[in-house]
């Protein structure tokens, strides 16, 4: 049960009111209490989706490693739901929450918010190269960042409001 009010799209105001028309999730029902903050984390939202230095499948893995780093059920749902759409299958799913990937890319992005995560962004040379070595240029390393933020604090907004599941539930991560 959600521990923070429920703001539906006719009481909601300013962008969160055109937030929630658009998407009447939960999460965002109790983010409308702050139409304010709403707005601004919406719009960081839009900019990682319009970037182009991670592609929609490479972002969605950013955003469920770090979900699954913090322990967030609402935002695995949620971002396996859109992985989904992006053709990105269960089995692959879960071994993004894992940490793990098929391609040699994908694990040093996951490597990468990993090392950020656990360092707080305190990472070596040596981590940063791995990644850039990968493919990645400096600007998909601005990217990696604001989508761990926007996961972190959308997972522990989840966490304080007790946020009620509106996806399909997800599995534990299972071992390889």
């Amino acid at each position: 049960m959600p521990r923070l009010q429920i703001i539906e799209s006719d009481a909601a105001q300013g962008a969160a009111a055109e937030t929630l028309k658009k998407a009447p999730f939960n999460i965002f029902k109790g983010m409308a209490n702050n139409p304010g903050v709403m707005e601004g984390l919406m719009s960081l939202s839009a900019a990682i989706s319009k970037s182009e230095s991670l592609s929609p499948v490479e972002s969605e893995a950013v955003m469920l490693r770090v979900s699954e780093r913090n322990d967030c059920g609402y935002c695995l749902a949620a971002h396996s739901a859109i992985a989904e759409k992006h053709g990105v299958d269960a089995a692959t799913a879960q071994a993004y929450r894992r940490g793990d990937a098929e391609s040699s890319r994908e694990k040093a992005l996951l490597a990468f918010v990993d090392a950020v995560v656990e360092k707080k962004g305190w990472i070596e040379d040596a981590e940063l190269e791995s990644f850039k070595s990968a493919g990645f240029d400096d600007a998909a390393v601005v990217e990696v960042i604001a989508a761990i933020a926007w996961m972190t604090f959308t997972n522990l907004f989840n966490h304080v409001n007790g946020t009620e599941l509106d996806f399909p539930a997800v599995p534990a991560v299972t071992s390889v």
